[in-house]
């Protein structure tokens, strides 16, 4: 029985298939002099795609056929102290992204996420679990980090004693 040798590629010859040689003289990706934002024009081209979420006040496709339930899928961006925020309507309620409030909100009044916990817990206030097709639209829209893998929401009443309970804390 025969056994083949792989071919031997030296560092610094410019192997057959492999232009270049083993090494690249330039980077493979460039990193911007500045990091990106997510600029307004970029989050409508985001919701104009078929993502199901819609810019502004309302949305579409919120029922299914027949059984009257909510699509809880639907994403909308609604204005928070000035600042668009990704919020999804769950059974009547409007929720939004916990993650993304306390990053725009929240970190510089408290010491991280798990004092955020804490304070809910203190204050009774119960956040939803995001289903895996939430937490996908939620990382396209760039409410939460790309390798978040579960996220939780709350309602606009709970934020504002949140944040009433932050800002008085200080």
């Amino acid at each position: 029985m025969a056994v083949s040798v792989p071919p031997v590629i030296s560092a610094t010859s410019s192997g057959a298939g492999v232009p270049g040689g083993l090494f690249r003289a330039e980077p493979l990706y460039s990193t911007p002099g500045e990091p990106s934002r997510l600029t307004p024009s970029m989050i409508n081209s985001f919701m104009a795609s078929n993502h199901g979420c819609s810019a502004g006040g309302g949305g579409v496709g919120s029922t299914s056929a027949g059984s009257g339930n909510t699509n809880t899928n639907e994403c909308r961006m609604v204005d928070m102290h000035g600042v668009k925020v990704a919020s999804f309507l769950m059974d009547g309620q409007e929720l939004i992204c916990l993650p993304q409030v306390f990053d725009l909100f929240l970190k510089h009044l408290v010491g991280g996420l798990h004092t955020v916990y804490t304070k809910l817990k203190r204050l009774d206030i119960s956040p939803v679990v995001c289903t895996v097709e939430q937490v996908r639209i939620l990382r396209g829209l760039g409410a939460i980090q790309p390798g978040v893998n579960r996220c939780k929401l709350i309602t606009r009443k709970d934020f504002e004693t949140l944040f009433t309970d932050c800002t008085n804390a200080r």
